[in-house]
């Protein structure tokens, strides 16, 4: 069974392509143009065993939330295509990741239900030039509606001892752990027989 899909997204704002293979070797060949966006997506490849590949052109020129939001819906689009009829897979997933000193608990449910619950404590307005911290939310929100899950990402803690959040750190565990609890979630299930997940019997 190939786990595998390709999605093309084309407005007069962005335009993105995405490929991903939920059943890869966590290789990641990414290009938004928003540096720090490459990184996290890097975790997403890595940490979540995906092979990844996106190219997203952008009205950089603007600002970077176009080029982040629709990345992030067509990746949903694409993730949630290549889980096919869900048969077989784990469904739930959770991840409880450290950084240093942040600690970042992430669960998702690939129930067929788009919501996110997503809490971290306030940040400095940017991480590199054009990162707005802002967007960490949006992020997680796009995906979560395109993907057809439910997902909680809880900062559970961030500062150093008498001092403020590091951003960065903050924001890459969140990533981290999201990643983590994706590919638990995905993996097959030997108990499963590949049925569905569901005492519904629909996902």
């Amino acid at each position: 069974m190939t786990r595998a899909a390709r999605i093309e997204r084309v407005t007069n704002e962005t335009k993105v392509l995405i490929e991903i293979d939920l059943d890869g070797t966590g290789k990641g060949d990414l290009n938004t143009g928003v540096g720090f966006y490459d990184h996290m997506l890097n975790q997403l490849a890595k940490h979540g065993g995906f092979d990844l590949l996106v190219r997203t052109e952008g009205d950089l020129e603007i600002d970077s939330h176009h080029t982040m939001e629709d990345t992030a819906i067509a990746l949903g689009e694409a993730f949630a295509q290549a889980l096919g009829d869900k048969r077989g897979i784990r469904r739930y997933g959770s991840a409880t990741i450290p950084m240093d000193e942040v600690l970042v608990r992430a669960a998702v449910d690939l129930s067929g239900r788009p919501y996110v619950v997503h809490d971290e404590p306030l940040l400095t307005p940017y991480i590199g030039p054009v990162y707005a911290t802002s967007m960490t939310r949006h992020i997680f929100e796009a995906f979560g509606h395109a993907a057809r899950a439910t997902l909680h990402v809880d900062v559970l803690r961030a500062c150093r001892p008498g001092g403020h959040p590091d951003a960065h750190h903050v924001v890459e565990a969140q990533f981290k752990a999201f990643s983590r609890a994706l590919r638990e979630a995905v993996e097959i299930d030997p108990r499963n027989a590949g049925a569905l997940p569901s005492t519904k019997g629909v996902l």
